[in-house]
């Protein structure tokens, strides 16, 4: 993509030199309900040769269309390169109060790369810990929570902005309504981002998603078609690979069919900061720390032990055996004597 410099001499190119230097100009056109100009034309002169009872009926005034191609040449640029990404060093958690008033006195700062746990019983207010993060709090929800960026106060533009979502989630129920397949759902999402290579790119998330998921699916299957688990690997992967959120909210995946473990590991590697709720004791001693919920606050934080971490390696091993077991049900196999 061309710098902004460029973007504002773009308009003098003929079109084929345009496209060639720009391939995604061509959206700025269709956006508008313009056809694209002939390819020894420039934006320029085609604009200057517009019927005026053409740009009344498209509702577009002659005068602006140079600043609005220019505009969104920059837009383009600006997703390209990342320029419109937050940078995000770390987020810090002040504490608000539980539902009987107690003060949660603590202040949570995490960094890109870790992993923060959030236990507690159904009800104990972790979901609303997550809408917390994912809202950038600011004193403004039933919590009292207020949620910093770098250590401040995050810009309203970080906190509303519908185009740089600074946080992912991933919830427990995910449905897709749209009538695609998945290689033309993770394709869509692909040509969005404006990656270079956009076949090669859809098709290593979708085998992400495989190597995640339980039961495998095909560049063909309609995302309609997926399990609860397929969708979960398929909006991981997406994640990892696509999404510019630099921070993750997952929502309880041990019960999605998924290899747990490594969709989180995949999430870390990207560098997000990653925060998960969890009933699943393995994905619990994976984290960093642990956040103890009760009565919709936070009762206390645990660090993650090195004789925790010993212990981990032992519900690994209980969870394949356990997990061998499940398999030989689901392929009609006989039970015997465990030794």
């Amino acid at each position: 993509m061309p710098t902004d410099t460029e973007n504002r001499e773009l308009i003098s190119l003929p079109t084929a030199e345009l496209l060639r230097l720009a391939p995604f100009a061509g959206d700025f056109f269709s956006s508008i309900g313009l056809e694209l100009p002939a390819e020894e034309i420039s934006t320029a002169d085609y604009f200057a040769s517009l019927d005026a009872e053409l740009l009344e009926d498209l509702g577009l005034e002659r005068q602006t269309l140079a600043e609005r191609f220019t505009a969104f040449m920059e837009l383009l640029e600006n997703l390209k390169s990342g320029i419109d990404s937050a940078h995000i060093e770390s987020i810090t958690i002040r504490g608000g109060h539980d539902k009987s008033g107690r003060a949660e006195e603590f202040d949570l700062t995490v960094k890109p790369g870790e992993v923060i746990c959030i236990v507690g019983p159904t009800g104990s207010g972790k979901s609303r810990f997550l809408a917390d993060i994912e809202w950038m709090a600011q004193g403004d929800t039933p919590t009292g929570r207020n949620i910093l960026i770098n250590g401040a106060a995050p810009d309203p533009s970080q906190r509303f902005s519908i185009e740089h979502k600074l946080v992912a989630q991933l919830s427990q129920n995910m449905n897709f309504v749209m009538d695609l397949t998945v290689e033309e759902f993770i394709t869509m999402h692909a040509e969005s981002r404006m990656v270079d290579d956009i076949s090669s790119v859809t098709a290593a998330i979708i085998k992400l998603a495989n190597d995640l998921a339980g039961e495998k699916f095909t560049p063909q299957t309609p995302v309609t078609a997926l399990s609860g688990g397929q969708s979960r690997a398929l909006m991981i992967a997406d994640t990892s690979c696509l999404s510019t959120s630099p921070i993750v909210l997952i929502d309880e995946i041990e019960n999605a069919g998924i290899d747990r473990k490594r969709a989180v590991h995949t999430l870390v590697d990207k560098r997000k900061i990653v925060l998960m709720a969890t009933h699943d004791p393995i994905l619990a001693l994976m984290g960093d720390r642990r956040l103890v919920f009760k009565n919709g606050g936070i009762a206390t934080i645990i660090d993650t032990s090195q004789e925790e971490r010993a212990n981990l390696v032992r519900f690994e091993e209980m969870d394949a055996m356990l997990g061998a077991v499940r398999n030989a049900l689901r392929n009609g196999e006989l039970i015997g004597k465990l030794g």
